[in-house]
Formats: structure tokens, sequence, C-alpha cells
């Protein structure tokens, strides 16, 4: 089962992750083949970190759970909070098969939260070459339709936002992200 997780940061924890860094690494070195994609979000500034993306292929919600709160810089208080949640991975592939490479242009998350009847249940047309990773969040059961995350490549905050169908979510985050893990 994959699960989306995103870690937000608490303000003012930049140098507890600067320390944190080896160890967050390592960690998430002993989940390389389960990761689906990962790698920091940003401020608008583009240099301040504002949380870190995880999807991961886990066998039930108890692991994702685990997967998330184990994490070194969640145990050491670096994060406000997580949102964890089943997530399909609509691409059929991870972000290291995404063919615009790691490198050019901008990149973003999109998260939109909702309820009700699924948004946007398949591929959008219009950024489908841009999309590194694309789906639903679930339910536990994965029973029940939640929202829409995405990692995409655009040319502007307002471009990746309009990859979701606005008026059918509760509202819609954009990060900057980049592509995460050892440099």
């Amino acid at each position: 089962m994959e699960y989306f997780c995103y870690h937000r940061d608490r303000p003012g924890s930049l140098a507890l992750r600067e320390e944190l860094l080896e160890e967050h690494w390592s960690y998430m070195d002993r989940y390389a083949k389960e990761l689906i994609a990962r790698g920091p979000t940003f401020a608008a500034d583009g240099e301040t970190p504002t949380g870190s993306v995880h999807i991961v292929d886990l066998p039930d919600a108890a692991t994702a759970r685990a997967f998330a709160f184990d994490e070194p810089n969640y145990q050491a208080g670096a994060y406000r909070d997580v949102l964890i949640r089943r997530w399909r991975n609509v691409l059929g592939r991870t972000m290291w098969d995404f063919p615009g490479g790691s490198e050019g242009g901008n990149r973003y998350l999109v998260v939109g939260l909702g309820e009700g009847p699924a948004a946007d249940p398949g591929l959008p047309t219009a950024a489908q070459d841009d999309l590194i990773a694309y789906g639903p969040l679930l339910s536990d059961d994965g029973g029940t339709w939640l929202g829409t995350a995405c990692l995409l490549r655009a040319a502007s905050p307002d471009e990746a936002r309009a990859v979701l169908t606005a008026d059918r979510y509760a509202g819609i985050e954009v990060h900057d992200w980049e592509f995460g893990g050892r440099r």
C-alpha cells in the first residue's frame, strides 16, 4: 500500500534539521526500495525549508505511521505536524523514473483536500508530461477519497495549482519542492 507523508516544519527548526541531516538520510536509506518520491519543501524565498515529503510503499497503516513518527526529525521535534494518508500511484513509477529528470524548471508539491465524490481521479491532460508523482489521498481502508497530492514541474505556483480543479477542494496548498536524497 502506498502512503503520502508530509512532515511540516516547526518554525525555527532549521538548525535542528541541519544538525540531523545525516541521521535523516540514513533513516531514509533504510527505506530506499519502498520510496516512490521524497524531498523538501521550501518557503517562497526558495531557501528556507518548510517540510519534507515522502511517498512510500509499505504493508499497512501501522507501518506507515511508524515510518513517519520514528523519523529522526520528528523524534527531535523539528516538525510541527504530519499528514499521513493512503495514496494511489496513478503514474505507476517513482520520481527517479520521471522523464524530465531531477534538474531544471520549478518543482512543486500540490495538495488538495476535499470530501465527497472524488475530484480529478484521472490524469490532468494539460500537465501530463510534467507530472512527477500523482494520486488520490485516501482513508486508511482506501474506500474514501480525501483529496489529491502531486509533485510536478510547472512555470509558476499558479500553474501548479491549476493542475487540480479548484472548486472541488476545500483548499489547495502549493509548496516549492525539490528532489530529495543524498547529494
